[in-house]
Order: structure tokens, then C-alpha cells, then sequence
């Protein structure tokens, strides 16, 4: 069991990572339109009207695609103040109460998000011409991803595996 367990770890693994990477590549595309529109405007005397709407829609995903792969990798949501104040009998509750608060966190954001997405799908973006539902699509998807990724650190904590363990350097090392 164990051995599936640590496999669909690393298929989780797999997953933040393309996240982190998709992330990554749509702040360079957000940038990159960014410094296309200053050119356009002040070089050119021509600003695209589609940019600015554009680069608000690509920073949503990176910004919430991030704040996911942040919660697999414990350095984004939780709540650490008592971990130093108590004893370390109680550290793994106390993880375990955090990890359902996250939990219910990313599935208000899928549920709240969702009914969201399905409102907008009738509208349109003007700039763009594509439904409002690309604006709250990425809540979606990263409320899945943190459901996802919690519930990963949940059921490897309760099958034994040290998910607790201080680990900032094999956050980094993994990317």
C-alpha cells in the first residue's frame, strides 16, 4: 500500500510541478505583454486595447497556480504559530486541524468559484471576446489542486510518512 501510496506522490509531484512551470511561464508572457503595451503606448503612439485584459488574465493563473504548488510544499497557508508554543506531541493534530482548514479552503474555492465560472459563461469579455468564465476558471482549478495536494499530505501522514519533517531544501531541489 505503501509503495502506491509514495507512487501517487510522486504523479503529484509531477503535477506541481508542471503548475510551478506553467506558472513561471505565464509571468514571463504577463511581462512580456506588459513591455509590449509600454512600447506600443510610448514608442509608437499605439496601445493595444487586448493587452491589459490579457495580462490580468495570465497573472490570475500564475498567481493561483502558485499559491497551489505553495500548499504542496508547505510554504504557503498554514497555520504554524502554536507548532513553537506547544509540545511536539501535539505538532501532528495540530497539522492534521490545519491540513482540514486548508482543505475546506480550496473546496470553497472550487465550489464558490465554480458557481462563479458558470454565471460568467453568458458574458463576454469586450477586449477579448471570450466568456467571463476564463476569469474565475483558475480559482477553480487551484482549489482543486490544494483539495489535491492536502489530501495527499493527510493520508501520507496517517500511513506514516514523515510529510512533517522540515524539508525547505528538498522544496527547493525538486523544482
Amino acid at each position: 500500500m505503501k509503495n502506491g501510496l509514495l507512487a501517487a506522490s510522486r504523479a503529484f509531484g509531477a503535477i506541481s510541478t508542471a503548475a510551478l512551470w506553467l506558472a513561471g511561464v505565464g509571468l514571463v508572457a504577463m511581462t512580456s505583454l506588459v513591455a509590449y503595451q509600454v512600447f506600443m503606448r510610448y514608442v509608437i503612439n499605439s496601445s493595444p486595447s487586448w493587452t491589459e485584459a490579457a495580462s490580468i488574465q495570465i497573472m490570475s493563473w500564475f498567481i493561483f497556480l502558485g499559491a497551489a504548488v505553495g500548499v504542496r510544499e508547505k510554504f504557503h497557508m498554514g497555520f504554524d504559530v502554536l507548532l513553537y508554543a506547544l509540545p511536539d506531541s501535539a505538532r501532528p493534530w495540530l497539522r492534521s486541524v490545519s491540513d482540514v482548514a486548508i482543505f475546506g479552503f480550496g473546496f470553497g474555492m472550487v465550489w464558490f468559484g465554480g458557481e462563479l465560472a458558470i454565471r460568467g459563461a453568458s458574458v463576454r469579455i469586450p477586449v477579448l471576446g471570450m466568456p467571463q468564465t476564463i476569469t474565475y476558471l483558475p480559482i477553480v482549478v487551484s482549489g482543486a489542486l490544494i483539495c489535491l495536494f492536502v489530501l495527499e499530505r493527510m493520508t501520507l501522514r496517517l500511513a506514516g510518512e514523515p510529510v512533517d519533517a522540515e524539508t525547505t531544501e528538498r522544496a527547493i531541489s525538486e523544482v
